[in-house]
């Protein structure tokens, strides 16, 4: 019969049903549905799989094709993109960690530790940047009397 598709799914039906209810994204939750709806035997084509979990033919049979070439652990692997660097290195992030652990050399103000970075790192970030970093970040509040 034109359109069956001829796939060995090597986990069990209670594999793939303990599988589908640990999945916490919806896409990886259609990923397991499709291999488990195969498995039963409730659709036997790609063309109904499609239909049966709301996505494109294309996308399914990318889908069977990337579980046969890698099995369940390359189906189910989350590609994260890099996104943009900090603005302030971790070595920097280290240092100013370090010396705001120093009780000798305290900094009097958010200004003194954009200097400071400006000098030893030779970072230049944001004014906002550095307060950010401080105060959300590595949670350090700098203890200065007003005047």
């Amino acid at each position: 019969m034109a359109g069956v598709c001829k796939l060995d799914i090597k986990e069990t039906s209670e594999e793939l049903k303990t599988l589908l209810a640990e999945q916490k994204t919806a896409i990886n939750f259609q990923k397991v549905q499709a291999l488990y709806l195969f498995k039963i035997g409730q659709v036997t084509t790609v063309q109904d799989l499609a239909l049966t979990v709301g996505r494109n033919r294309v996308t399914v049979q990318h889908w069977l094709r990337k579980y046969r070439e890698q099995g369940i652990a390359g189906l189910l692997r989350v590609r994260h993109s890099g996104g943009r660097k900090p603005a302030i290195p971790p070595e920097a992030i280290a240092g100013l960690q370090q010396r705001l652990n120093d009780s000798q050399r305290k900094f009097e103000s958010y200004g003194e530790i954009h200097r400071w970075l400006q000098q030893e790192y030779g970072v230049i970030a944001d004014y906002k940047t550095v307060y950010a970093t401080v105060r959300y970040k590595l949670k350090v509040k700098l203890k200065c009397h007003r005047r």
